[in-house]
């Protein structure tokens, strides 16, 4: 590519929790680079994902659901929603359609937030695609327009992947002349370890109990490619915050922790194209999420 002619765009994906920022991101970039669940607070820290479309180089920063903070996690996890925002040419704004109406008091807040600091904001209205009537999504994208001046709107489905394209134009309007940052063929620039250890989450999540799964987090020890073989080891810690929690997280004779296992090791093989083995353990940590070593341990550092 001639690179007189490239142009880059920083782009941020934010919203409140289980509006789709993730679901957007893969469909954006075309392959999953981020976990997507039902649960709220899926997402636990800054993603970035990227594409190179022509001359135009998109690089998306998927965020946590924006909530109100209840521990040092928590904080880290909000801090990381205001921080992306200001880092970025451009803020994507995910709402849910489904959920009809006009914006809620997080989203008011988080809108208060980026009016505060200047940014520029396309609104992108998720789940259309749930919509019994078309007609009704025009009040909903009236009640929006109301509370933000939105560069543009931009009803989407990151499911049917209706109107990507179209976001997609809006944001590249935004792109600055300039060399690309990332390789054209890049996905993102978590390390492997790190999306490993998202995917055996990411099934922690969809199978386990609703009170269990915020107090989990993961940590990849060991992550290795065996010589003469396509097989890649990985071993990986399962962090409980209660005793209870353990065994839940185990299962009676252990079949909750193989079938969370097995399902990660699905993905995992997916996503590497080769064979995986995957070892799990499961430890407590009381209270990991309050405690700064913990935090920092599993991965969690201000930038």
């Amino acid at each position: 590519m001639n690179q007189k002619n490239s142009k880059t765009v920083f782009c941020t994906l934010t919203g409140r929790p289980n509006v789709g920022k993730s679901s957007i991101l893969n469909a954006l970039v075309g392959e999953k680079i981020a976990i997507v669940t039902d649960k709220p607070q899926t997402t636990r820290t800054r993603i970035q994902g990227i594409l190179t479309r022509d001359a135009v180089q998109f690089v998306f920063l998927d965020t946590p659901g924006f909530h109100l903070a209840k521990n040092k996690l928590s904080d880290f996890m909000v801090e990381t929603v205001r921080q992306s925002v200001v880092d970025t040419d451009l803020t994507v704004f995910v709402a849910d359609a489904s959920r009809g109406g006009s914006p809620d008091a997080g989203e008011l807040a988080l809108l208060g937030e980026l009016k505060a600091k200047g940014r520029r904001c396309i609104l992108a209205m998720n789940k259309v695609d749930l919509l019994e009537k078309k007609e009704d999504l025009l009040p909903i994208l009236d009640a929006y327009s109301k509370a933000y001046d939105f560069e543009s709107i931009v009803p989407v489905s990151a499911k049917e992947g209706t109107q990507l394209s179209v976001l997609l134009d809006e944001i590249a309007s935004f792109a600055q002349e300039g060399p690309h940052y990332f390789p054209d063929d890049t996905l993102t620039d978590q390390p492997e370890r790190v999306i490993m250890g998202e995917l055996l989450r990411e099934q922690a999540l969809r199978l386990l109990e609703r009170e269990v799964p915020h107090g989990i987090g993961i940590l990849v020890e060991r992550m290795s490619d065996r010589e003469d073989s396509d097989i890649v080891d990985i071993d990986a810690v399962i962090y409980c915050e209660k005793e209870s929690h353990k065994g839940i997280v185990i299962g009676k004779g252990g079949s909750m922790l193989k079938k969370i296992s097995s399902a990660a090791r699905e993905e995992m093989e997916k996503f590497l194209g080769c064979r995986v083995n995957l070892q799990c353990w499961v430890k407590v940590k009381e209270g990991w999420r309050n405690r700064d070593s913990i935090i920092r341990m599993l991965g969690f550092v201000k930038e």
